[in-house]
């Protein structure tokens, strides 16, 4: 217990705590062709995602001005607000990566103490906007933000700078990890209030993940998922709609769940269903025609299934793979550059992108319970995309840095 709770005093620090195939980083010996200019395939490959997004938002939202709860609204409605919503985050995305990385380190516990006020101000009456009995969001005119997605940034942020400050420590518990897991219990109770449990477990994987990469010991890690895995189960075993939830997921087409908690599940297990081998064909989908909700944002891989079927679906999951194994990457060089920082950031931003990604296509292939989670830079949501685009630029700039710094110059 000692070895696990109190870590060994002796032990040099002077190791950084790389996990790239061996117990210390690798520096590389040659500087490969690829340190000209940014990730090139990486920004294309987004912008690829984004332009299919844009598509796919488009088709699956065409009919909802059929639909009365929504009003009076034209056609390109979605479409026109998914756009904007790119092209701010688009901007967003050009002034983050005008930051270095020396500065995000030293932001770090400011961002994350921004991101907590504006998780109370969310929950404030007449300050936080109510939709579908969830309090998430706050209304800026132009949009609407949801600080559960700066959460998942900031913290993303905060959690490498504390590694990068715990490192000599990292193997104590009660200094290491305890009081990052104090801050992100902060996060969850506030998020658990409004209530976004999707959110709060995508920010508890990437804290976990992030001290597994930034060195803390591996048993000390497995405990660490241990209490987090029941601390949910209890989640889960106090609160009846959740209960409900997971029911309705082992079985969606009981007639109890049916036009209930499985809904959406079967009607999305129906239209990946009709969309077979090769789909129906863009703008075909049935289930898009006011029969599975949220069609446009949290079940737009339902709809990208039934429209372009299995080779659809394989196509994404590839995209994501490559994504998230590319920024990984980055990550490892940073880190191989004695940038741990810079390189805790980009694995981390990896991380949220390729589990988010994963729950998101496991809910919609009914292979994980209904959670409101989106699909990384493909549903629409403002917020969503626009955090999604300032992670990359972060992660841009990290690479930036790492060539920089390879050529012999300043990051």
């Amino acid at each position: 217990m000692a070895a696990w709770f109190g870590g060994i005093s002796e032990k040099a620090v002077d190791v950084l705590p790389v996990r790239v195939g061996g117990p210390q980083y690798r520096r590389p010996t040659v500087t490969p062709a690829s340190v000209l200019g940014l990730d090139q395939a990486l920004i294309w490959m987004v912008i690829g995602l984004l332009a299919w997004s844009i598509v796919m938002v488009y088709s699956a939202s065409i009919a909802m001005p059929d639909n009365p709860r929504f009003g009076k609204i034209a056609p390109t409605h979605f479409l026109l607000r998914h756009s904007m919503s790119i092209g701010m985050a688009f901007v967003g995305a050009l002034l983050a990566f005008q930051v270095s990385m020396v500065t995000w380190e030293r932001m770090a516990r400011k961002l994350f103490l921004v991101s907590l006020i504006l998780l109370v101000a969310v929950l404030i009456p007449h300050v936080g906007t109510v939709v579908n009995g969830a309090r998430r969001w706050l209304s800026l005119g132009i949009m609407n933000f949801q600080p559960s997605e700066l959460a998942k940034f900031a913290v993303l942020i905060y959690a490498a700078d504390y590694m990068v400050r715990k490192m000599a420590v990292k193997e104590r518990f009660f200094r290491a990890v305890l009081p990052m897991g104090a801050a992100v219990v902060v996060v969850g109770v506030l998020l658990l209030a409004e209530p976004d449990m999707g959110a709060f477990m995508v920010i508890v994987v990437i804290a976990m993940g992030i001290l597994f990469l930034g060195g803390v010991n591996a048993r000390m890690f497995f405990l660490i998922a241990f209490l987090v895995v029941l601390a949910f189960v209890i989640m889960i075993g106090f609160s009846e709609w959740r209960r409900e939830r997971i029911f309705a997921y082992l079985n969606p087409w009981d007639e109890k769940h049916a036009l209930g908690k499985g809904y959406q599940l079967s009607h999305a297990l129906i239209a990946i269903g009709r969309g077979e081998i090769f789909g129906v064909g863009l703008g075909r989908s049935v289930e898009k025609l006011h029969w599975l909700p949220e069609a446009h944002t949290d079940f737009l891989l339902a709809v990208i299934g039934e429209e372009f079927g299995l080779v659809g679906v394989l196509t994404l999951i590839i995209m994501f793979l490559w994504i998230t194994r590319r920024i990984m990457h980055i990550g490892r060089r940073a880190v191989a550059l004695d940038r741990v920082f810079s390189g805790l950031v980009a694995q981390g931003v990896a991380i949220w992108v390729g589990f988010q990604a994963f729950i998101n296509m496991g809910v919609n292939l009914g292979a994980l319970p209904t959670k409101g989670l989106t699909l990384p830079f493909m549903s629409f949501g403002g917020s969503a995309i626009l955090m999604n685009l300032v992670a990359l630029a972060v992660v841009l700039r990290v690479d930036y840095e790492n060539k920089e710094l390879m050529r012999g110059g300043h990051p």
